[in-house]
């Protein structure tokens, strides 16, 4: 196995974002579906949006329970919000029609944010699969990357090449059926045995991030932001980056490895200016656009 290829000055001049100059507008930046949410967490997927927003996505919708979905939209309203049906556990109950109208307008889909309950997250993979859209980029995160091991030939052929994978190392486990202590022993080659079984481009969050794709070249590696990063809501900023990045026109492994160098850069800017512990997960999406080439 080759040495992988770091994040850095290099790699991002070789694989530059894409420009929108004059006559850009919100629509030729692309549309955002943000999916997630519960009762437990309801703010979670607002991280998600920012994010998506920050690195220059030009719309975004946000589907959640039915019952966060007004704080939402008055928390955020650059946003549209679209309530989902809530089960007696405060997950998304699902409703296919209403998430299958919401993902033929967007351009790409952030799937799972501030999402904890597996059976909740199955029906929604289920449902986007059911009846899934042509075109649109998807990027499974938390629950719904745990859970998505038994879709893997199913997703890789509704979305093969348009798919982004964000688990940390029990998400990992959970979406290999292992122990996380199995990943850990080999997680270059874990990463790149699973994006080549997902046709993905999958992120292995940890103090040093790997970015493998489906063919194994290249593999890339992130040091890491600092520890400040590992913080409630991190994640869920994370995966809005690449969501937004992805919407710009980026192709998943430009916008996988760019999220995970703004998301890890923004954490080291923090930690220079507010120490290298205590920075909020809400504090990281701010930082994005002053990260974003200019």
């Amino acid at each position: 196995m080759s040495t992988p290829t770091p994040i850095d000055s290099g790699w991002l001049a070789a694989h530059p974002l894409p420009v929108h100059g004059e006559g850009t507008t919100k629509n030729s930046r692309g549309r955002v579906l943000a999916v997630g949410g519960s009762r437990r967490v309801p703010g979670g997927l607002l991280l998600t949006g920012e994010a998506a927003l920050r690195v220059g996505a030009g719309k975004l919708m946000l589907a959640t329970i039915a019952s966060a979905a007004p704080l939402l939209g008055v928390a955020m309203p650059e946003a549209g919000v679209t309530g989902l049906a809530e089960d007696e556990a405060g997950e998304i109950a699902g409703d296919g029609n209403a998430l299958a109208e919401e993902t033929r307008r967007c351009d790409t889909i952030v799937l799972g944010p501030a999402m904890s309950e597996r059976d909740a997250a199955v029906r929604l993979v289920e449902q986007l699969l059911a009846d899934p859209p042509k075109d649109a980029a998807l990027v499974l995160d938390a629950a719904a990357v745990a859970c998505a091991g038994p879709f893997a030939d199913r997703l890789k052929a509704s979305f093969g090449g348009r798919l982004v994978l964000t688990p940390h190392l029990g998400e990992m486990a959970a979406l290999c059926g292992c122990d996380a202590e199995e990943i850990d022993k080999d997680r270059e080659g874990a990463a790149l045995a699973t994006a080549k079984r997902f046709g993905a481009v999958l992120v292995l969050k940890d103090s040093s991030t790997l970015v493998a794709t489906p063919d194994g070249d290249p593999l890339l590696r992130y040091e890491g932001g600092g520890v400040g990063l590992a913080t409630g809501g991190s994640g869920d900023v994370l995966a809005g980056a690449i969501a937004g990045l992805l919407s710009r026109g980026a192709a998943p492994v430009v916008a996988a490895g760019w999220g995970v160098w703004l998301h890890g850069e923004a954490g080291r800017a923090l930690a220079m200016s507010a120490g290298p512990l205590g920075f909020l997960g809400r504090e990281l999406p701010p930082q994005l656009p002053r990260l974003l080439p200019r």
